[in-house]
């Protein structure tokens, strides 16, 4: 058996690669039969897969050390051949949505790969390609930036997720200092943010212009592949969470306030929950995997033989530590029909998040990953969240595991956090919208909208005496703003879904359980709003959808006695 540490890497040559393509693509517009043409389609997407996987080996190998020379060289090469790679699959896309044997690829594949299909092609040209490498540059050039703070607090040298522990301290002076090391880090740097956005924001216009788009907000919806909504849907939506949502987290932080002791919450406070502290796993981040083995053994027969696949292949980097990229994700290497996880490990209650949110993510992939199209492995990314967020919900039962005698604390914070969540979460898009209709804006005037939407979205924040993050600049922050842009309302809309899972787990657990399956196994086979059907969900967009699912996730926690906890 293979470790991911056997993987093999070696950099791909373009232009015999480019070659090889031709021969397989004038195959496919040669053949005389649907059967002809499916055969060409294996092919094709065998070579697209093996692309896929040097890929995902370099990006992942990459963020894990961002010290390793040789596979910084090896991103940097990447990101110069990528949009060259998009070139053959919108090639190939132009000659699947004219072919004569539409109507029988169709009953075979379904009609969302058409759509995928028309999509991609909407979203490339051969005239954007040097922009495209520029704009990858850029947004690895933010993640280089992020992974090199060396942040000095107490002494000590840290990377900003090794902060993230000290941000929870129970100690108030111990929480500020470290926010502050953390904001001070961005400020030292703000040239370098302010500048590498800037110029992603303006490039970014040229691409969506040069493509014939009046901005890059109609390019964002088209490459995150949106098919069955659009942004007056999303506004429409965050308008819901305005008024539903953002009251009641106000209500949330008040009762904070009163927990912990304090009259006035400072951003430093919000991430303490309880004086006694919060709750955090209660042994190493072994122990951690080893009873994350119990739950998925227990959880049900799938769940143990993916975890079992993940563990003995070695397919989880979880500890943070110096040189590495910071958050957490989970990819897939499809030469080896293999998923990955990639985390940072601090400490905190973050942690047990990860190996449910992340793994969510990679049980879905590991139960789609027959179904024999690249496009269908994933859905689009709403779609996928729901997978992740909704596997944080169904672990619940497992959870004391984790955090013993802190398991109510746990569950608490994690609902209550699910809901606070949701405010900022609409903020980041409307954010990004904004910046795309007015790409002419300075720093300064992006800042300054900012500032704006937390006064609409988020009227309890207050930084105190913490002038940078005062100042509109706390978005830097979030990664997806410069690296995935429109990717965020997703997690908010996934939310929306996953609390549903949570509600329907408590009436009948094998019910959700099996429609949760289902939906994992369908991957990308659908839209967005297709697979929320397929699952018996209610859609996000529908007026009152917000509302009658948060009113049982409120109930919920008006029935705990916080203080107590």
């Amino acid at each position: 058996m293979q470790t991911f540490e056997n993987y093999t890497y070696e950099r791909p040559d373009l232009e015999q690669s480019k070659e090889k393509f031709a021969v397989l693509l004038d195959a496919f517009k040669n053949a005389t039969s649907a059967d002809e043409q499916n055969e060409a389609i294996e092919q094709i997407n065998a070579f697209r897969a093996h692309f896929s996987t040097l890929f995902n080996l370099v990006y992942i190998r990459a963020s894990i050390d961002t010290n390793d020379e040789y596979y910084q060289k090896e991103r940097d090469y990447m990101d110069e051949i990528a949009p060259e790679v998009q070139k053959l699959d919108t090639d190939f896309y132009k000659e699947l949505i004219k072919t004569p044997f539409r109507s029988e690829l169709e009953k075979k594949w379904g009609t969302q790969l058409f759509e995928i299909a028309d999509y991609s092609i909407k979203a490339f040209a051969p005239e954007v390609i040097g922009l495209l490498q520029k704009e990858n540059k850029l947004t690895s050039e933010y993640s280089r930036l992020v992974a090199s703070a060396q942040v000095e607090f107490n002494g000590e040298t840290y990377t900003l997720a090794q902060l993230g522990p000290f941000m929870q301290d129970k100690d108030r002076d111990v929480r500020k200092k470290a926010a502050s090391a953390a904001s001070g880090f961005f400020e030292a740097n703000a040239e370098k943010f302010d500048a590498i956005y800037d110029q992603l924001v303006k490039l970014r216009h040229e691409i969506a212009t040069t493509l014939g788009y009046k901005n890059f907000v109609e390019l964002g919806y088209i490459r995150m592949m949106r098919i069955d909504y659009n942004a007056d849907m999303v506004a429409n939506y965050r308008k819901q969470v305005q008024e539903s949502i953002v009251p009641l987290v106000s209500k949330l932080y008040k009762k904070q306030a009163e927990r912990i002791g304090i009259d006035s919450l400072k951003f430093y406070d919000e991430s303490i929950e309880y004086k006694t502290g919060n709750a955090t796993p209660k042994g190493s981040p072994e122990w951690i995997i080893e009873n994350g083995k119990k739950m998925y053994e227990e959880l049900s027969p799938e769940t143990n033989e993916f975890f079992h696949y993940m563990l003995d292949r070695n397919l989880m980097d979880l500890e943070a530590k110096k040189g590495k990229e910071s958050g957490g994700y989970c990819t897939f290497i499809e030469d080896y029909q293999s998923p990955f996880i990639f985390s940072n490990f601090n400490g905190t209650s973050d942690d047990i998040d990860v190996l449910t949110h992340e793994a969510g993510h990679a049980f879905q992939v590991y139960q789609s990953r027959g179904i024999g199209i690249p496009e269908y492995i994933w859905p689009t990314h709403e779609a996928a969240e729901i997978h992740s967020m909704s596997m944080e919900f169904l672990t619940w039962p497992w959870m004391e595991l984790f955090f013993q005698e802190d398991t109510d604390k746990y569950k608490y914070s994690h609902l209550a956090s699910g809901l606070r969540f949701l405010p900022y979460g609409v903020a980041v898009d409307e954010f990004q919208h904004l910046v795309y209709e007015n790409p002419e804006w300075s720093p300064e005037e992006r800042k300054a909208a900012w500032k704006q939407l937390e006064e609409k979205y988020l009227p309890h924040r207050d930084y105190g005496d913490m002038p940078y993050w005062g100042t509109g600049a706390i978005w830097q922050r979030q990664g997806h703003i410069y690296e995935s842009p429109f990717y965020y309302i997703d997690y908010t809309l996934a939310q929306i879904c996953a609390f549903q899972f949570w509600k329907r787990s408590r009436e009948d657990r094998e019910a959700a359980w099996n429609d949760y399956l289902n939906l994992c196994k369908l991957g990308g086979s659908k839209s967005f709003l297709g697979l929320v059907e397929a699952a018996n969900l209610q859609s996000p967009f529908e007026d009152g959808t917000v509302e009658s699912t948060v009113q049982a996730i409120e109930e919920w926690l008006e029935s705990v006695d916080d203080k107590s906890l």
